[in-house]
């Protein structure tokens, strides 16, 4: 299959001008993706990969594979099993080898990519002779009770063979590049480099290990990271072997990424290396094709959750559901990481200040975080068992009122309305009313809940505000979803997410990305920000929170892997430069490809940020007031023709740094960064 080496953003539908990278020189490339997620659903990475894999696909085409450990239930519900169509990969699943069992398939997701998975526990047998060896290598030692760590010693090692083998049994010697993604993946990176074989590698740390563990503990990560002693926190937390194995892995390649900027500061200060280029997280957007489908969407998933809310407060619905705001945070049950307990604390003060204005506005929040249960609330169960035994009542009555007024009507009679209804219907209805014991089986967040039966994605684009102010989120997909939902979104300057969009716009407010600064204020100050985002929110007009969802769905391309993918491409071209500099060319000192576009401030939005709001809460709520002049497409053709100059996201210096303590491995490596 011919290779088409250039991606275009010219079929982009939103603000961001056109992109092309330069096609590589040469065609006799392959691209391994190294992963211990690929087909196996552990973490954010997974994410990442899977929908990664379209755009990569289109770039690189049959050249392009994944490789990650198999497991037998994965393999047969998401791989279709083919041969290999390179003539080196298959001599090498046609060689008797002793090692290990390899299968090889598509991927039954959007691209169908390659994938080479490698039977770990057919292999476990040579654990003890490849411990050795890498201790001989890099003198890290793992111990007998970290299965984790054994089995990514028992992938890297596969790994290593396998590069090995295609180096060797090619004929036509295609240069190689390995993507190796995490520290469960850095061994295989590790033994490559070792041994020599000759091949660009790129490693991409999603989330340092100890600084996650330390965040976990509580510490004052980011005002001490200049302080910590970085082996002395590892081996308290027995994670020692494996932070050197990151940290190695970070060493031995010739490009160092992370998903992030914030990342890419922790990761300086625990890895000890600085980033050569930012790999920020995308995700496949795909766009409607009516205009402004999403508001739609909206308000369908809207009246859903509605329905959930006049159960769940059943007996005590005293707030106006027109004028009522759902708010919702998500992700993993970490109680600080996340910012549940920021939130928490906003929440009081937030309803706090409606009371203090007199707002009509409530709000209701949703936790989606999932955690050890036992069973559903009872009183829940109960208030959605009332709610649809009334709405059926009501439909049945009504049917027979209907009946009842038409056939009145068709005899020229104005009926009685007291005696439209008869006594069994009062009989019926207070029966309902009364209604009190149901059980159900426990599911949650799916369209097949006795509670909620909406699914994720239908949740979210029913909600009007997805709060996430994290601690701790080296990127955050939460924000992002919402964001290509037209849903906005609080994050914080703590989130790679916050970090990007604030590279990338220049009034992030504005567009319905609310940023919370916890990297520079104290805690409580945090807590205030947050409150305030919160409050002036609930003030805006319908008709501000549609302008608002507009602007925010904008930004959607800024999130999709045709603009994302480009990070990725420059990580690939710098590492090839790096390891075959005979053959690929990139001038240091040129800027690198990677380049962004900052968005405008909005064209309509006033000079000062309180001019769009009321000087008041008790403002009309009627969607076609003329109190703020709005055309969206005008907007973002002024917006379009506002965009900045372009600015560099990411460095792409040369330089490895030394006085790595894991041995003579690191002395090794740099010696040979450019020779191999």
């Amino acid at each position: 299959m011919p290779l088409s080496r250039s991606l275009s953003m010219t079929s982009l539908s939103g603000l961001l001008p056109a992109w092309e990278e330069d096609e590589l020189p040469v065609e006799d490339l392959l691209l391994f993706e190294v992963a211990w997620e690929v087909t196996n659903k552990v973490g954010g990475i997974y994410t990442v990969i899977q929908t990664k894999a379209k755009i990569t696909v289109d770039e690189w085409g049959e050249n392009y594979y994944m490789m990650g450990p198999y497991f037998e239930n994965n393999f047969k519900t998401q791989v279709e099993g083919c041969e290999p169509p390179n003539p080196a990969i298959r001599k090498i699943f046609n060689m008797e080898s002793s090692n290990c069992k390899v299968h090889f398939g598509r991927w039954l997701i959007e691209g169908s990519p390659y994938v080479i998975l490698f039977d770990i526990g057919s292999a476990a047998w040579n654990l003890d002779r490849w411990k050795g060896d890498l201790w001989e290598t890099c003198n890290i030692g793992l111990p007998y009770h970290d299965r984790e760590a054994n089995d990514s010693l028992i992938l890297g090692s596969l790994i290593a063979w396998f590069f090995k083998e295609v180096s060797c049994c090619s004929a036509y010697k295609p240069n190689v590049i390995g993507h190796f993604h995490e520290w469960q993946a850095g061994p295989g990176l590790i033994l490559s480099r070792s041994r020599k074989i000759p091949m660009a590698t790129v490693f991409t740390t999603h989330a340092t290990l100890l600084g996650r563990y330390l965040c976990a503990g509580n510490a004052d990560f980011y005002n001490n990271l200049d302080k910590f002693n970085i082996d002395k926190e590892a081996g308290e937390r027995q994670i020692y072997h494996r932070y050197c194995l990151e940290r190695a892995a970070v060493h031995c390649a010739h490009v160092f990424t992370t998903v992030s900027q914030i990342t890419a500061v922790e990761a300086n200060h625990m890895l000890h290396r600085k980033a050569d280029v930012v790999t920020p997280n995308g995700l496949n957007v795909k766009k409607f094709s009516a205009m402004h489908e999403f508001q739609n969407l909206h308000s369908t998933s809207k009246a859903r959750i509605q329905e959930f809310v006049r159960g769940h407060f059943y007996g005590h619905l005293d707030f106006n559901l027109e004028k009522t705001l759902f708010f919702f945070i998500a992700g993993r049950y970490e109680f600080s990481n996340k910012g549940a307990d920021i939130f928490l604390e906003s929440l009081s003060r937030l309803n706090y200040l409606l009371r203090v204005h007199r707002s009509d506005v409530t709000v209701v929040v949703f936790f989606i975080m999932p955690a050890q249960t036992n069973n559903f609330n009872v009183e829940s169960l109960k208030g959605q068992a009332v709610r649809k035994q009334l709405w059926d009542t009501a439909h049945t009555v009504k049917e027979k009122f209907g009946k009842k007024l038409y056939d009145a009507l068709l005899k020229g009679q104005i009926p009685d309305m007291n005696s439209i209804l008869d006594r069994d219907d009062f009989t019926i209805m207070k029966r309902a009313i009364y209604a009190t014991q149901i059980i159900f089986h426990p599911e949650f967040l799916s369209s097949t809940s006795p509670l909620l039966p909406m699914d994720y994605e239908d949740f979210v684009r029913g909600c009007n505000l997805g709060v996430f102010p994290s601690y701790y989120e080296p990127w955050g997909y939460t924000p992002g979803e919402c964001t290509v939902m037209g849903i906005p979104s609080v994050t914080t300057n703590l989130s790679g997410f916050g970090c990007f969009m604030e590279e990338h716009v220049s009034d992030p407010a504005a567009y319905g990305i609310y940023i919370v600064d916890r990297r520079f204020r104290s805690a409580e100050e945090s807590c205030n920000q947050l409150t305030q985002f919160m409050f002036s929110f609930c003030q805006q007009s319908r008709r501000q929170r549609i302008i608002q969802r507009n602007r925010t769905e904008r930004l959607s391309d800024l999130l999709d892997w045709r603009y994302l993918g480009r990070f990725y491409i420059h990580a690939r071209h710098l590492a090839l430069s790096r390891a075959f500099a005979d053959k690929f060319k990139m001038d240091p000192m040129a800027p690198p490809k990677t380049e962004g576009f900052r968005y405008p401030r909005p064209y309509s939005v006033p000079p000062s940020p309180s001019a769009s709001l009321h000087s008041t809460p008790h403002h009309s709520d009627v969607e076609d007031s003329d109190d703020e002049p709005y055309d969206e497409d005008e907007e973002a053709e002024r917006d379009r023709l506002n965009i900045k100059a372009p600015f560099v996201l990411g460095a792409s210096n040369g330089g490895v740094p030394h006085g790595s303590i894991l041995g003579p491995l690191i002395d090794l490596i740099h010696a040979s960064l450019v020779t191999v």
